[in-house]
């Protein structure tokens, strides 16, 4: 037996109404909606961040269906007065406005509250004798956290509730403790699935060397000199501790491309005490993570992530979804620590992929992660719905056959390998190598040319510019 109300039309108010039409008019930008205006000027910081409640109907009905931006869910509560649910923003935000899209089952009596430790709450707005549909409240207040505190329903029934969004402003920097958002953000898309001719590569490739060495990560330890293990550089020349984007737009780059002034940077491995850097260009590539390789756009400017962990054990080396080959050195392969043997001689390399799949909301997340996700079976996952180039570190580090056993990371064994991505590519240079190599179906070097099909010409001229 169903124990819920049936809908009939949706409530929607004239405001939201007229958001629809626009969306409906086909407000597209490279085929993925863009987030309305009409709901408010700021841009939308609740969505997929952590949501609790003080009870769930069931468990068709979690309180993270508040936060999914899809109307075709819900968050429903036990069938009392008296409940709640709230929202982690990650920082303190400045808070706008709040949309609330209730299901048939709506609160007549509930106040937006906000606080700073989920204790002790502020009340920014209350109501008595609301009467459901699509509400649009225009608040001014500040806060990690946002509550709807509900203290009355409308029906027989628990309170149901589609979506609860917050506007406002996140601050974007200081210690990994907030979220940067992007701007635009992008929403209204679904994952890619289609079924274009098969291309056996879709790729190119950004050659840089390593420069410099330093204790520093700015992602992880923005502004923090020194308060990092040791990571070895490649890419834009300047990248330290207090880099942003506009400063690695303003260097120069030790990648052929001079449109790439992108932070790359991975443990130092040594030889003892000694550093052992990669020598000669490395081999990043950019390939498509998905089987819709022509659905693939650009990184959006400022886009950073950390793949992999350097607390990772060998089985999760091994088993991660960016796993390649693990080192390897001359016919050893497919090791998660650093080889102890190299059997033909060689240099010691690795290959580790990145994820791909972007959520399209934040530029970087406190983890530094949870914004971007592996595909799965050549699809992005609904929550993480844009697909960008699938970055993999190709490097190789020069072997002292003789010194293996005294090769270590700065990170510690060989499966804390991890490395770090900071996107500042000259915007139209981006564009198009992705174009040409990845949504082209090529297999590009630094110029975007593909050897094998030259009637295909170059993104790139010879000085690896924009023709």
């Amino acid at each position: 037996m169903k124990h819920r109300m049936s809908r009939g039309a949706p409530h929607r108010t004239a405001l939201a109404g007229a958001a629809a039409a626009i969306l409906a008019a086909g407000a597209l930008t490279g085929g993925v909606l863009t987030q309305s205006a009409a709901a408010a000027s700021d841009p939308l910081i609740s969505q997929s961040r952590p949501v609790t409640a003080s009870s769930v109907e069931s468990a068709n009905f979690p309180a993270a269906a508040v936060a999914d931006n899809n109307l075709a869910t819900r968050w429903a509560s036990a069938w009392t007065d008296s409940q709640w649910i709230q929202i982690d923003l990650g920082g303190t935000a400045s808070i706008s406005h709040v949309e609330l899209d209730w299901e048939a089952a709506y609160a007549s009596g509930y106040q937006v509250q906000t606080s700073n430790d989920a204790t002790n709450w502020n009340t920014l707005y209350t109501t008595t004798n609301a009467t459901g549909g699509t509400q649009q409240l225009d608040v001014n207040g500040s806060g990690r956290y946002v509550r709807l505190n509900l203290t009355k329903r409308g029906t027989q029934y628990g309170f149901s509730l589609e979506e609860f969004k917050v506007y406002g402003q996140v601050p974007t920097s200081g210690g990994g403790s907030g979220y940067v958002l992007a701007n635009p953000q992008v929403t209204g898309t679904t994952p890619a699935t289609g079924n274009p001719p098969h291309a056996y590569f879709h790729e190119f490739q950004a050659n840089c060397t390593a420069t410099h060495d330093l204790p520093d990560d700015p992602i992880v330890f923005p502004g923090q000199p020194g308060a990092s293990h040791m990571h070895t550089f490649m890419g834009a020349l300047n990248t330290n501790a207090n880099s942003t984007l506009e400063s690695l737009q303003a260097s120069t780059t030790s990648c052929l491309a001079p449109g790439d002034k992108s932070g790359y940077w991975m443990p130092t491995m040594y030889d003892g005490t000694t550093p052992v850097d990669p020598v000669g260009l490395q081999t990043i590539y950019y390939k498509s993570g998905i089987n819709d390789y022509t659905a693939v756009r650009p990184f959006p400017a400022g886009l950073r992530f950390v793949v992999a962990s350097p607390t990772d054990s060998a089985t999760d080396f091994a088993t991660h979804p960016g796993y390649v080959a693990g080192w390897e050195c001359g016919t050893s392969y497919r090791t998660s620590d650093l080889p102890t043997s190299c059997p033909g001689g060689g240099q010691i390399g690795v290959r580790f992929q990145a994820p791909s799949c972007w959520n399209g909301l934040y530029l970087d997340t406190p983890d530094h992660k949870s914004h971007m996700a592996y595909p799965i079976d050549g699809v992005c996952p609904a929550d993480h719905p844009v697909a960008l180039p699938m970055i993999e570190f190709k490097v190789a580090f020069p072997a002292n056959l003789d010194h293996l056993a005294q090769l270590h990371l700065s990170s510690g064994r060989g499966f804390s390998f991890h490395y770090d991505f900071f996107n500042a590519w000259d915007a139209p240079t981006l564009a198009a190598m992705v174009n040409h190599c990845i949504v082209g179906g090529l297999q590009c070097d630094p110029r975007g040319y593909d050897q094998n099909q030259p009637g295909k010409g170059a993104a790139l001229n010879e000085q690896y510019l924009l023709p």
